[in-house]
């Protein structure tokens, strides 16, 4: 009697897994109806920009500066989260920052007009700037961090603190810009000098720094506190420091292997005072 010859079942295929984009587990629990798409979030934001900018009445051209302002946003945002089918947690609360800074940039522009809103200016920047705190917790403890949440998260940061130094100088003067202004010459300087680019060194007193700017620019905004512009001109002194120390660190290591045009540098990534993050400590 002849055996039956033995069944071989084949194998199945096992393909390596791929790593989940940024907010996937987010989104993964619910309903494919109810997830919201990039464009989707991205509307929703420029919809409550306006409907922001209704509520604060910041004078007629105060509301087409914010209008304006939502409208590059969203244009800018669309562009560089295009691979992106769902923004993440923490990209929430940095979107939830730019319609406030929106709404801050429209009070300083009405404020400028002459139609008065200091203090709902001064909490729109506050609670901008206590945000700015979370979003960064949240990357972390969610594992969405990315290098574009950071990007999108420190221009939000430097267009505040440029929008703020605008309200400030208003009162005390000119050169109170150079605070706003500061990290975009850095940026541009580095497009003439490549070695501006490479990665800087952790240093807390970098992040000390970059707190003191936007605390002493809504501050003086506040005007309740005397002599608002030494505290302000002290915080110029800082940053000028900050940045030169920085500056003359990365000039000694021009000729070093990966100095020349390397990514994640100031401008582009990391952290720093007027830099890339302004406020949070670490960047997501």
């Amino acid at each position: 009697m002849t055996r039956p010859m033995a069944v071989t079942r084949p194998r199945p295929i096992t393909r390596p897994l791929r790593a989940a984009p940024p907010g996937a587990w987010y989104t993964a629990g619910q309903p494919r109806a109810r997830r919201l798409t990039r464009g989707t979030e991205l509307a929703a934001a420029v919809a409550v920009q306006f409907a922001l900018l209704a509520v604060l009445r910041p004078g007629l051209v105060g509301v087409a500066v914010g209008a304006g302002y939502a409208l590059a946003s969203w244009g800018v945002l669309t562009a560089a989260f295009g691979r992106r089918r769902t923004l993440g947690p923490a990209d929430h609360v940095t979107l939830a920052r730019v319609v406030l800074t929106g709404g801050v940039a429209a009070l300083v522009t009405g404020h400028l007009m002459g139609d008065g809103h200091t203090w709902t200016l001064v909490a729109l920047a506050s609670v901008a700037l206590l945000l700015d705190g979370v979003d960064g917790q949240v990357a972390r403890r969610t594992g969405t961090a990315s290098k574009l949440g950071a990007r999108f998260d420190m221009e939000v940061d430097a267009f505040l603190v440029l929008v703020l130094s605008v309200q400030v100088a208003w009162s005390a003067g000119a050169w109170v810009l150079a605070i706003g202004a500061m990290r975009y010459v850095f940026g541009a300087a580095a497009w003439a000098a490549p070695w501006l680019r490479a990665d800087l060194r952790p240093s807390i007193a970098r992040k000390a720094v970059a707190v003191v700017q936007g605390v002493a620019l809504t501050v003086a905004a506040a005007g309740v506190v005397p002599y608002a512009g030494a505290l302000v001109a002290a915080a110029l002194a800082l940053l000028v420091w900050s940045f030169g120390r920085d500056v003359a660190w990365l000039f000694t290591r021009r000729h070093a292997p990966g100095s020349r045009g390397s990514r994640g540098s100031r401008g582009r990534s990391t952290d720093g005072a007027g830099r890339p993050r302004l406020l949070d400590p670490v960047a997501r």
